[in-house]
Parts: structure tokens; C-alpha cells; sequence
């Protein structure tokens, strides 16, 4: 039998509980409604002796979810913010019980994984990406700050990888998400059918050794020598300075596209990954990003930004800063002030 309920559907199958989100017209993108009624199924399950396991999926063909409903945000933050504050409040408390979830939990991060998606794939103790997988942070391209935990899995990224998803917001590979710990197996795509059926009848042990198989090279891994050593500057226009003058032509492409980004983004970007690095626990790390994104409610380029990418659509937001050189410190740190409430565990 499955529930629907919410935009996603709850399936338990010898033992294994289903959770499908289910709104394929917006690559599953996540909503009020959502959060909460995953929430409900989700803490149901952890108690429940006759669910052993749990396996996430997406409807449709795009990708397992592409984000949250940043247009809902939009029309918050034009108002009040109090709709746009109660859905993070709410939507971090979730990506905390994902992490901490007591059974398996198995995302299936095929196709489309971005923001909101990778926080309820990304912090699964089971996590698997495909031949399709496209994931990407890419917060700044609308003048928020990467949230849901993904500075979490940023900072400690190997070298400066998650700088370097952070700060162009760029779609990585599912053998890439593995390189930079957001990942942990490599299933093809065609078999994900096959290895849920095979974690409802044999088990989620059995089921890695039958489907799961070893990942293509990573192209990012690849280019470690650039990234380390163009995004260990201080701040991110020398990061930029460092990108544009570097002989390899994806350094610069990577400065061209940093260029495009809201610059107070960038920068509080870069603050928010290296202050998350030094935060002991996800929920710490989460507490962090509440502030941040409530912060970003009150600026201009939150509103700007996904105005020009997804209500007028004419990719061309007029970001104020309009340049790095004129963030100030004095900016980056209002971000971080503490939230009026807090988030708390």
C-alpha cells in the first residue's frame, strides 16, 4: 500500500520503508508540506521495530530533488520572511535527523541532486550517486549561501574541492560527490531499480555487493593541483586573481563563473566553509547556516538573484555589492549574528 501525502509517497515493503518525493514537474523540489510530512514519516520509522530500512528516491526521470522552492522564498522574503524562516527552521531539523537517522538509510542520488536535495541525500549513512547524478551547491548564482549542511560536507571535502563547489556553485559528477564525501557508492543508473529491489529481499548488505560497482575517475580529483593551490588564498577576490592568472583554462573558467555570482555571497561563502570546518557536529554547522540564511532574508541579492534566475528569468541580476572589492568586512559578519529565534536542537 503507499500514502501520499504531501508530495511524497510512503511505501513499506518486507520491511524496508519507500520515501519517494513526488513532484517530477519541479524535479521534486522541496516545500513546507514536504519537509514536514518527511518528518512525520521519518520519525515514525526510526520507532518503528517493522521498519528495518529506509530508501529515498525521486518521481520521475529528472533527478532526486533540485533544491528547495526557492520561489516561496522569493515571496517571503518580499514580505515578511517568517514563511521563509519557519521552512529552514524546520528543513534543518530534518537534515539532522537524516544524519543521525538510527537504521539504514539509503538516498538514491540519481540525476538532478541540488541544495535542498543534497540535504536529505547527502547526510544519509548509505549514499548512493550514478552515471546520471548532477549535484551542485549553487546557492550563489542566486545570492544565498550554500545551507542544509553542505558547508558541513564542504569544509571537509579533501583540499580545496568544496571551496572550489561553493564558491562557482558548478554541477560535479556522481564520482566527483564520492571524492568530495557526499557520496559512498556508485550504482548505475539503469540498475537502481534492481538494487532497491534487491535491499527489499536480500538486504541492503547484499544489495552493495550485487549492483554497486567502482566509480569512473573523478574529473575534479583530477584537477586538484589548481584548486589547491588557486582557492588556499584568504579572500575571494584574491582567489579570483589567482583563478584568471593560473595557466590551466578550467582555473579560468572557474574565475569567470565566480564573477557571475552575487559577491556577497562569495564571500560569506568562504567564511561560512571555513568557520564550518572548525564546528565539531552537523547540528553545530546547521545552527551556523540558520543564521546565515535568515541574515540573507534582509539583502538585497537574495531577492535579485532569484528574480533574474527564476521569476523575470533574464539571467541578469544587478548584485549590490556590485564587485568584491566593495564587501567589507563589516557585511560578512552580519550574517552571522544569531538569529532571532535560534535554531535548536
Amino acid at each position: 500500500m503507499t500514502d501520499e501525502s504531501d508530495g511524497i509517497l510512503t511505501e513499506v515493503r518486507n520491511g524496508v520503508g519507500l520515501l519517494t518525493l513526488d513532484r517530477p514537474k519541479a524535479i521534486n523540489s522541496l516545500n513546507t508540506p514536504m519537509v514536514t510530512a518527511m518528518t512525520a514519516t521519518l520519525t515514525a520509522w526510526a520507532e518503528d521495530p517493522a521498519v528495518r530500512a529506509v530508501v529515498l528516491a525521486g518521481a520521475g526521470e529528472r533527478g532526486l530533488c533540485a533544491g528547495g522552492d526557492v520561489v516561496a522564498i522569493y515571496h517571503s522574503a518580499k514580505a515578511d520572511g517568517a514563511d521563509a524562516r519557519r521552512f529552514w527552521y524546520d528543513e534543518y531539523l530534518l537534515n539532522a535527523a537524516i544524519g543521525r537517522f538510527p537504521k539504514p538509510y539509503v538516498a538514491l542520488m540519481d540525476g538532478i541532486v541540488m541544495g535542498g536535495g543534497v540535504g536529505v541525500g547527502a547526510h544519509a549513512n548509505t549514499r548512493v550517486v550514478t552515471d546520471t547524478t548532477k549535484m551542485a551547491m549553487p546557492e550563489v548564482g542566486i545570492g544565498f549561501i550554500p545551507d542544509v549542511g553542505g558547508t558541513y560536507l564542504l569544509s571537509r571535502a579533501p583540499g580545496q574541492l568544496g571551496l572550489h563547489a561553493a564558491l562557482t556553485g558548478a554541477p560535479f559528477s556522481g564520482a566527483d560527490a564520492i571524492e568530495l564525501g557526499f557520496a559512498d557508492h556508485f550504482v548505475a543508473h539503469d540498475a537502481l531499480a534492481a538494487f532497491t529491489d534487491a535491499i527489499i529481499a536480500d538486504g541492503l548488505p547484499e544489495a552493495l555487493a550485487a549492483h554497486a560497482t567502482t566509480p569512473p575517475p573523478s574529473p575534479l580529483a583530477a584537477q586538484r593541483d589548481w584548486i589547491d593551490e588557486c582557492y588556499a588564498h584568504d579572500s575571494v577576490a584574491q582567489i579570483v586573481a589567482a583563478l584568471a592568472g593560473h595557466a590551466s583554462p578550467e582555473a579560468n573558467a572557474a574565475a569567470e563563473l565566480i564573477g557571475t555570482r552575487s559577491p556577497i555571497a562569495c564571500a560569506v561563502t568562504l567564511e561560512s566553509v571555513r568557520r564550518a570546518a572548525k564546528l565539531a557536529t552537523l547540528e553545530d554547522v546547521l545552527v551556523q547556516e540558520f543564521r546565515v540564511s535568515v541574515a540573507s532574508l534582509r539583502t538585497h541579492d537574495l531577492v535579485e538573484g532569484i528574480r533574474a534566475q527564476l521569476v523575470d528569468k533574464d539571467r541578469n541580476p544587478q548584485w549590490s555589492p556590485a564587485t568584491l572589492a566593495e564587501v567589507t568586512a563589516a557585511d560578512i559578519e552580519t550574517y552571522f549574528a544569531p538569529a532571532d529565534p535560534d535554531l535548536t536542537f
